[in-house]
C-alpha cells in the first residue's frame, strides 16, 4: 500500500514539474521581443540636454531614462558604418579618447535611412537607452523618425 502511494506521489510531482516546466518556456524564455520601432517613447529630449542632463547629474539622469524608449532631436554630426551596423553620433565634446556626446546603434532596417542623411543634418531618432559610459550615452535599437 505504500508503495502505490509512494508512486503516485511521484507521479504527481513529475506532472506539476512538466506543467510548470512547460509554462515557463511559454511565459519567459519564449517571450516576444519589444518592437523598438513601434515603441512609444516615454521622453522627447533634444540630445544636447539629455548630455548635459548625464553630465550634470548621472544618478538622477539614470534613474530617469535608463530602460526607456527615448526620442531625440538634433543635429546628428557623424555617421560611422561598422560591417555590421550603423551608428549615429551626437559631438557634444573632445576628450581625452575622442568624441564625447550621444551614440545611437540603428536597426537593420533604419541604417539606410541615416546613411542617407548628410552629416550635420537635423535628425530625430528614437531608441532604447542603455546607459552612460562616462564618456557616451547609449541608445540601441535606433530608428529614423520623419
Amino acid at each position: 500500500m505504500k508503495r502505490k502511494n509512494i508512486l503516485k506521489a511521484a507521479i504527481a510531482l513529475f506532472a506539476i514539474g512538466m506543467i510548470s516546466a512547460g509554462l515557463v518556456y511559454q511565459f519567459v524564455i519564449n517571450k516576444p521581443h519589444r518592437d523598438y520601432e513601434k515603441a512609444k517613447p516615454a521622453f522627447i529630449v533634444s540630445a544636447a540636454d539629455l548630455f548635459d542632463s548625464f553630465r550634470s547629474d548621472r544618478e538622477v539622469a539614470e534613474k530617469k531614462y535608463n530602460g526607456q524608449v527615448v526620442m531625440l532631436k538634433g543635429n546628428i554630426d557623424k555617421i560611422e558604418v561598422s560591417e555590421s551596423q550603423v551608428t549615429g553620433v551626437f559631438v557634444f565634446d573632445q576628450g581625452m579618447f575622442g568624441d564625447e556626446g550621444i551614440r545611437c546603434t540603428m536597426l537593420p532596417g533604419h541604417s539606410s535611412s541615416l546613411k542617407s542623411l548628410p552629416e550635420g543634418s537635423e535628425v530625430h531618432l528614437k531608441g532604447f537607452l542603455t546607459g552612460y559610459n562616462d564618456t557616451d550615452v547609449i541608445l540601441e535599437q535606433c530608428s529614423v523618425i520623419r
